[in-house]
């Protein structure tokens, strides 16, 4: 039962990476549309690059599969 297999390159492709961001760090134009929250929720590809960010965490998951990307949270 512990057979590694194999996906392929295309598996990672299509995963998508949910992680806090805490307002404070992200640059002034994007602290001044936050509207007052303390953290966002970004989304990132499996090479780190940022696709999104948005309001919650929940919403961060309904556009990454609206988009027929996989979700999976990043601690």
């Amino acid at each position: 039962m512990n057979t590694s297999y194999d996906f392929g390159p295309e598996a990672d492709a299509r995963m998508v990476y949910v992680r806090p961001v805490a307002v404070s760090d992200l640059p002034e134009e994007v602290r001044e549309q936050a509207e007052g929250l303390d953290t966002l929720f970004a989304v990132h590809n499996a090479d780190g690059e940022r696709l999104a960010l948005v309001r919650d965490r929940q919403l961060a998951f309904v556009l990454a599969r609206q988009n027929d990307l996989t979700p999976v949270t990043v601690h």
